[in-house]
């Protein structure tokens, strides 16, 4: 039946586009200052994802597009990106003038709006990266791009996992998203990431707070959504190769991809492959068994017309993730266990050969991720629509029995299907609006030999309306949603050796009950954006954000390896809501860059986990024979505040020098608590970051985009955490610098043949640990007394980027 509706949609949408006039629009660039002709500009229509590059007279053309309002980005390197929207209806001449800058701010958003909207526009936080910015700095994974990023912080087990947390909130309370589609790869794990090629990922989209309307359930923290490169103008074809070296692991890491566009039938094919050896630090040396793998396909094929577009992305993402437990003899050496040759283990100590290479070592994780993508955009008389359908399959393996190499302790097996459909109206009498309805479904299989959570299906269904128009100097954007999920749990039930069984007696154990919850609530936002002067821009917005609970919180029971905890879940849990108010300050001008945004967040039945004591007051083993400590999910009403706050200064006439400053902060407590449960566990440090940066448009005939820079980041002392049961600890204060310098080259007639980026991340080895490393609560060295294992040090990364 939903094939058959979609199948009607695409009929009446491709009968119906023969009868519309076919547009033309062209033009010339030219520099603003010298009134030249500029060759290679992007001319770039967001919403139809066509586009042109300018020839050496400046020109450009763009043709079979059918009436309606379009934003065009305008972009070339060394220029201020212009952007503005049009109303098309003929044949269209449009000429653009460009100024120089040796900035380039990203002003074009399409995350958490209807359509592609001017940054400055949109009342929601949204803070856009493109990854040649990202690029400056080195990073192990996906999420470790985000690093620098005020407000944005994560999670980490290892240079290997990193999970986002923004503004405080982590977990599922961040909704990440691949071309628009929600990830979902069991989210919910301290020591699941996020299954995305990072080679794969040309820009990246940050909603800070519960802003967005459009992805459902979960996003009360905010969204993540990594988008993949544009597809090369009409007639072009682009291979590129990159690689990268990290000196602390002796990470190596590689992608090799092809895209072209060729009469509206586009394509784009990537492999990548990463692999890290054990990372070292000054107090740790090398950590045992901190190695990862990665490997990954992508296949993008795309048929754009003047009816719209269909986009197919097929992506496979595999990684064999080792997991540090931090055990150690007495002289501080890590340990690992060997087989016996008697049926049992022994503990040897880790040797320099043990430590050396790309091992994998027990336990460790194997994930294989598979997803199938469809993003359709269908033109219509009046109006426009978005269908997007999504399958994922996550196959989710942890291995930890060296006796046993193959037996699988957990194997989480989960199937979601997404569904997106927007109607986009035509706009009337300046106003945008936006109908449409998204959700998803679920089912995750346990086919390990033990396990966490119980299988379960889950449906999941929103509805949405979203609308915004500009009165002159102001913008009013607001919108409602209502979702509804349905969760149903398995009973799971076991006899003496483990095995599932199907009825309970004396001898067996009731592992997980059966349940089905049933959560729904309504999100909602109204904002406002003010522009005050041409270069400063006010923003105001009060939102509204639904988080249901997940499995592990309902259900959980089992030790996660990697974790270092025995989980239980709490199966009356209610929802999340999350009201939070947004202000924000914007300066954008020729030599200064201000961005101010403060914010409180006030969420009812905030859902954390908490240490589980026992009765003498020491912390609860559930398995004496494994002696791990015992959390359960607990609740309670939490009011986060705090903000960002960027200061940029390039100054006349040293317009090459760039003096930027960031300060992030965030205070999460409990409402009505005592002094050892006031604050919420697992909150960032407050943190300084401060950049110095030259950079040149050219230098000489052959390098262009050059930059040399120095940073320091001091992360504050967190000393607001919480206490009870020993849950979290204090964090000392530490400072980190690094420093980069790069260029983009000429070669071969090509303008943009190659791009050098070298970092040096923590320069002075400093050891350190952050306050939100899973490690930091691993075992004590008996040596020296420190708890847990120290965060990477001194890294120098070198990453080349050929453009062919």
């Amino acid at each position: 039946m939903k094939l058959k509706i979609i199948y009607n949609i695409a009929l009446y949408v491709f009968v119906t586009q023969n009868i519309v006039a076919q547009i033309k629009i062209s033009g010339n660039i030219k520099d603003e200052k010298t009134q030249e002709n500029v060759m290679g500009v992007a001319v770039y229509i967001s919403e139809l994802k066509v586009g042109a590059v300018t020839d050496a007279k400046g020109n450009y053309k763009i043709e079979n597009v059918q009436k309606g309002t379009y934003l065009f980005e305008i972009s070339s390197l060394g220029y201020k990106k212009r952007v503005t929207r049009l109303e098309i209806y003929k044949d269209t001449i449009i000429n653009f003038f460009l100024t120089e800058s040796v900035t380039e701010i990203s002003e074009v958003v399409i995350t958490a709006v209807s359509h592609s909207t001017e940054l400055k526009l949109s009342p929601i936080i949204i803070k856009p990266f493109d990854m040649s910015e990202l690029n400056e700095n080195s990073s192990t994974n996906l999420i470790d791009v985000l690093k620098n990023v005020p407000g944005v912080n994560q999670i980490t087990t290892g240079a290997g996992v990193s999970k986002p947390t923004i503004r405080g909130l982590g977990y599922n309370r961040v909704i990440s998203l691949y071309n628009g589609i929600r990830q979902e790869g069991q989210q919910w794990g301290d020591e699941h990431g996020i299954e995305i090629d990072e080679y794969s990922i040309d820009r990246i989209e940050i909603v800070k707070g519960p802003g967005s309307l459009m992805y459902g359930s979960d996003g009360i923290a905010g969204v993540l959504n990594f988008i993949s490169p544009k597809s090369p103008v009409m007639g072009k074809t682009k291979t590129q190769l990159i690689s990268n070296y990290q000196s602390n692991n002796n990470l190596i890491g590689y992608s090799f991809s092809n895209a072209g566009n060729i009469k509206g039938y586009q394509w784009l094919a990537r492999f990548s492959n990463k692999f890290a050896g054990n990372y070292q630090n000054k107090y740790d040396g090398k950590v045992y068994n901190s190695g990862f793998q990665e490997y990954n396909g992508n296949l993008f094929l795309g048929l754009n017309k003047k009816w719209g577009y269909i986009h197919l992305n097929l992506n496979t993402f595999n990684t064999i993730l080792n997991m540090i437990e931090g055990d150690r003899d007495s002289l501080g050496n890590f340990i690992f266990a060997l087989p016996d040759g008697m049926g049992s283990t022994t503990e040897v100590t880790a040797t320099e050969n043990d430590l050396k290479g790309y091992k994998t070592g027990f336990p460790h994780q194997e994930v294989n991720h598979l997803r199938v993508l469809i993003n359709n955009y269908f033109i219509l008389k009046k109006g426009n629509i978005n269908l997007d359908l999504g399958f994922q399959n996550n196959k989710r393996k942890e291995f930890g029995d060296i006796l046993n190499p193959n037996d699988k302790a957990l194997f989480f097996d989960l199937n979601t299907f997404n569904y997106n459909l927007k109607y986009n109206f035509a706009q009337k009498k300046g106003w945008e609006t936006s109908i449409g309805v998204s959700g998803m479904q679920q089912s995750n299989t346990n086919k390990g030999l033990e396990f966490l959570v119980p299988a379960y299906k889950l449906f999941d269904v929103g509805g949405f309306v979203f609308t915004q128009k500009t009165f002159k100097k102001l913008t009013f954007a607001g919108g409602l949603r209502f979702d509804s999920r349905n969760i149903n749990a398995e009973e799971l039930i076991l006899d003496s050796l483990g095995n599932s069984v199907s009825v309970e007696d004396s001898t067996t154990e009731l592992k997980f009950s059966h349940f089905e919850k049933n959560f729904s609530s309504y999100s909602g936002s109204i904002g406002l954006t003010y522009q005050i002067k041409k270069f400063s821009t006010l923003k105001f917005n009060i939102s509204r954000g639904f988080r249901a609970p997940n499995i592990a919180e309902l259900a959980s029971n089992g030790k996660h390896e990697g974790t270092l905890r025995f989980e239980f879940g709490t199966v009356d849990l209610k929802p999340e809501i999350s009201h939070q108010i947004d202000l924000a300050y914007f300066i954008n001008s020729d030599h200064v860059t201000i961005e101010f945004t403060p914010f409180v967040n006030f969420i009812s039945n905030y859902i954390f986990s908490e240490k589980l004591k026992n009765v003498f007051g020491g912390d609860s083993i559930p398995d004496l024979s494994d002696p791990t400590p015992a959390f359960k999910f607990a609740q309670g009403n939490a009011t986060l505040l705090g903000g960002e706050f960027y200061f940029d200064v390039h100054p006349h006439p040293l317009d090459w020098l760039h003096i930027e400053n960031s300060f992030s902060y965030v205070q999460a407590t409990q409402n009505n608590q005592t002094d050892s449960t006031k604050y919420l566990p697992f909150v960032p440090a407050p943190r300084y970051r401060g950049v110095l940066k030259a950079q040149f448009k050219n230098i000489g005939n052959k390098l262009t985009n050059v930059y040399a820079k120095f940073g320091v980041d001091y992360f504050f002392q967190q000393d607001k955490f919480f206490q009870a049961y020993g849950t979290e600890t204090t964090t000392n204060s530490y400072t980190l610098l690094s420093a980069g310098i790069g260029a983009n080259v000429k070669a071969f007639k090509n303008a943009n043949f190659l791009n050098v980026y070298l970092s040096a991340e923590n320069l002075t080895d400093v050891a350190y640990q952050s306050h939100l490393s899973r490690l930091k609560y691993a075992p004590e060295n008996p040596l020296t007394g420190r708890t847990g294992v120290f965060n990477m040090g001194r890294n120098i990364s070198l990453k080349l980027i050929f453009n062919l």
